[in-house]
């Protein structure tokens, strides 16, 4: 038996109650919400044409209603060229055909009110599309019209101008400037683009930018969105300066280039707008490399809460855990934001990928599909984490398919690939089709339910046929599968008071291990260690990720307790012999 350490005992506290309570004026649903991210491309397909749609998602509101979710995001549904798969928004105040109408998307909104279901859509204020009104408007202007001042406009450098401005390299690879050819045919300006070239990054400085966003923000709120999730939200202003950054340019979401404080000035006017929407919420996107930079966007007049990308990369590790656990909520507490927590989105690698690897960690600097993936190993870590995940305080985030124990697809074949990541790095990195291939619904083949019966186009991205084991009619009433694991997690976190908003305290445990309560009555052991542990003398078991070994918790499995009266506790877990 190994040596028995014992981690600290710790209480935090954000001051925040259950919605309704002290530090949660009104209705303040977002504190402790569990959130599905519905990328609608692969969800379901309604018409038949191998792209998900709205129709697909109506008719499959009944499977997120049951599923226990409280609120819908969707990633953006309007019209787009789709260079980067929606990204690049041509017009923010309508929906793209491929997907319906405006028409559709206000009846979705009304049906899953109906349901219970509250709906948080996506904005992307950082840049639009080249196609773009405005943007082709801009490229008609001569240089210094007020056309081109909505965006990042400039001569180039060296005598004919023929060198970008500056040095700044793009998110998905390469310069970050494009040079553009004049209405007289004449080699002009460059204009920046912090992503992909069919995305030119607006000028925050422009008072339309800002009153644009503003009204496009009053015109989802009037159509009954219950939230705004703010894409790139660390990105929107620049340094005018427009200073080189050198070889050692830091990650992305790190650039020194963005002027920040600016930034805060634009989400105190939007939060001054949710503010005068009942229950409304600003959702922040801000990929920094550490917890206590993207709290600085939280306060009482900007950001409601922001995305936990520490949490949602860190490795299969207990003491990387527990510390960025600790930080998450120590940053969060002065401001009494509620922290987030997230395990996959569809920008990283599927966790049950993740988690079967070697190196279980993520970073977007090192997408590497080059080592192998253990999925059984990955799918019984998968399953603890979201017990772990689910019983912290704050708010959940569930990425469609982590419900079914969908892993990261990576044989795409080079021609079906449609990032733009994996074409401008020359296939160097891998990309992120392979977290956004659509669902399986039901059947043995493919398009395993994601498209009508007898639809002759295939998915947009091939599904593996290994994943008929996985489909939603395969896991329905199945109580192994990871599919009824969600539902059980999802629906006692919502009926326990312990659960969802407010604190939690630290328990001794062994090195490896992490206990916890919530309230007065609920306790959740992860074991990370390499050795079973007995789990506490009088608990009762409400939930667990994988079969327990008489009263012992094995490695990779998490499990939530109700705990005896505390005068009637006696130790925490301990090692098994």
């Amino acid at each position: 038996m190994p040596p028995m350490r014992e981690s600290r005992s710790s209480v935090h506290d954000l001051g925040s109650q259950q919605p309704g309570g002290s530090a949660a004026p009104g209705n303040a649903w977002w504190r402790g919400a569990a959130i599905y991210q519905l990328y609608v491309r692969s969800f379901a397909d309604g018409n038949g044409d191998g792209i998900g749609d709205l129709a697909g998602v109506r008719a499959r509101l009944p499977y997120l209603a049951r599923l226990g979710i409280d609120a819908i995001w969707f990633n953006p549904w309007y019209p787009s060229p789709m260079s980067d798969a929606g990204y690049d928004i041509s017009d923010y105040r309508s929906i793209d055909p491929v997907f319906g109408t405006l028409d559709d998307a206000q009846a979705l909104i009304g049906e899953a009110h109906g349901h219970g279901i509250r709906i948080i859509i996506d904005i992307v204020p950082n840049h639009g599309s080249d196609q773009h009104p405005w943007f082709q408007a801009a490229l008609a202007a001569a240089p210094g019209s007020a056309e081109r001042g909505r965006f990042w406009f400039r001569p180039g450098r060296g005598a004919g101008g023929d060198r970008p401005p500056n040095d700044w390299q793009s998110m998905f690879g390469g310069p970050a400037w494009t040079r553009v050819t004049e209405p007289d045919g004449t080699p002009g300006e460059w204009y920046l683009h912090l992503f992909a070239p069919e995305q030119p990054d607006f000028n925050w400085a422009s008072p339309e930018v800002r009153e644009e966003f503003e009204d496009v923000l009053r015109f989802w709120f009037d159509r009954g969105a219950d939230g705004i999730r703010i894409d790139s939200a660390a990105l929107l202003t620049k340094d005018p300066g427009l200073r080189d950054v050198g070889p050692d340019e830091p990650p992305p979401g790190a650039h020194p280039y963005v002027d920040r404080d600016d930034v805060h000035e634009i989400y105190r006017s939007w939060r001054a707008i949710a503010a005068q929407y009942a229950d409304r919420v600003l959702i922040g996107e801000i990929w920094l490399p550490d917890a206590t930079r993207f709290a600085r966007y939280l306060s009482a007049d900007e950001l409601h809460t922001v995305f936990n990308f520490p949490y949602l990369c860190c490795a299969w590790d207990a003491a990387q855990l527990r510390e960025v656990i600790d930080s998450t909520l120590e940053l969060h507490a002065p401001v009494g934001a509620p922290a987030t927590w997230v395990l996959s989105n569809h920008d990283v690698d599927r966790h049950v990928s993740r988690y079967g690897r070697a190196y279980t960690s993520f970073s977007l600097q090192r997408r590497d599909h080059s080592q192998p993936v253990d999925t059984v190993l990955g799918t019984r870590r998968a399953r603890a984490a979201v017990l772990l995940t689910m019983a912290l305080p704050g708010s959940v985030y569930v990425y469609q398919g982590e419900e079914l124990g969908l892993w990261e697809v990576e044989d795409i074949p080079d021609e079906l690939r449609q990032d733009p990541i994996w074409h401008r790095t020359g296939g160097v990195d891998p990309g992120r089709d392979g977290s956004r291939v659509p669902l399986p619904w039901a059947g043995l083949e493919p398009p395993f339910g994601f498209s009508p019966p007898a639809s002759a186009a295939p998915p947009w991205l091939p599904q593996p046929k290994e994943w008929r084991d996985l489909t939603v009619e395969i896991e329905t009433g199945d109580p192994d599968s990871m599919l009824e694991l969600y539902r059980t997690a999802l629906h006692l976190r919502r009926g326990e008071p312990g659960l969802g908003d407010g604190p939690m305290t630290w328990r001794p445990a062994p090195h490896g291990v992490l206990a916890f309560d919530r309230g007065t009555a609920l306790r959740c052991v992860a074991n990370l260690s390499l050795v079973p542990v007995e789990l506490p003398a009088g608990s009762a078991v409400l939930l667990a990720s994988g079969l327990l070994d008489g009263g012992r918790l094995p490695t990779d499995t998490a499990v939530w307790l109700r705990m005896p009266a505390a005068d009637e506790r006696t130790s925490p877990a301990t090692p098994a012999t």
